[in-house]
């Protein structure tokens, strides 16, 4: 009897995976006018220093008002020290806010951002009438390790308004404080004619600074002018 011939195996090539892996477009889908990618934020603890940029939808015509300023003092006097997070200093724009916070570390920023973030929302919806989102997609931080950097970023957060009127051909007198800020309390101006306090509209809203560089290090470099107009960060 004939063997039959035996079967020749072919090694099969198998399909590729379609999972797993770094490709394009992969990851959750970006959203149209997201603003700051979800990213995982740099380190901070209580020896540094954040500005934090929060924006506000096109819903609020503008935070420089007198009962929309009101409403955002009383969440920062509520929040200003929480969680590790410290309040020290900020500026209202039009539909923008900067903040200089202290944080004993990166949960602490997180936690105390979300608890002021929750109570800015609720609070300005409620003298909006209105309800639903408020703020953008994500608050904007950077941590601040030396006094230069501390120095500049004070200025350029205090005298923010300036450089906004200064873009638009507005003229402001020299010797002018930004109501809509911290500016009025602030104690590190070269130039001021009269005391700072005499600028401030009701008591401080703010927390009283526990970090180095905030207290005394960025002094090293000098005081600020109030006349300061920023260049852009």
């Amino acid at each position: 009897m004939s063997r039959r011939p035996r079967k020749k195996w072919e090694q099969l090539e198998l399909p590729a995976r379609t999972w797993g892996g770094r490709r394009k477009r992969a990851g959750r889908p970006r959203k149209s006018g997201a603003g700051v990618p979800h990213v995982r934020r740099h380190a901070i603890d209580r020896h540094k220093v954040a500005h934090v940029t929060v924006r506000l939808l096109p819903v609020v015509k503008s935070l420089r008002n007198g009962r929309c300023f009101r409403v955002v003092r009383r969440c920062f006097a509520a929040g200003r020290e929480r969680f590790g997070f410290r309040l020290i200093h900020f500026s209202l724009q039009g539909q923008h806010l900067h903040l200089v916070c202290e944080a004993d570390d990166r949960r602490a920023l997180a936690r105390g951002m979300q608890g002021l973030s929750i109570r800015l929302a609720r609070q300005l919806n409620g003298h909006l009438g209105r309800s639903g989102k408020l703020l953008g997609d994500r608050y904007h931080s950077r941590v601040l390790r030396t006094p230069t950097e501390v120095k500049n970023v004070l200025a350029y957060v205090l005298c923010n308004y300036r450089r906004h009127a200064f873009e638009r051909g507005v003229k402001v007198d020299r010797g002018w404080i930004d109501p809509y800020s911290s500016g009025p309390q602030f104690e590190g101006w070269c130039d001021l004619v009269r005391p700072a306090h005499v600028h401030a509209r009701g008591p401080s809203c703010t927390a009283t600074p526990a970090s180095w560089l905030l207290r005394e290090g960025w002094l090293r470099r000098g005081r600020i002018s109030v006349a300061t107009v920023p260049a852009r960060e």
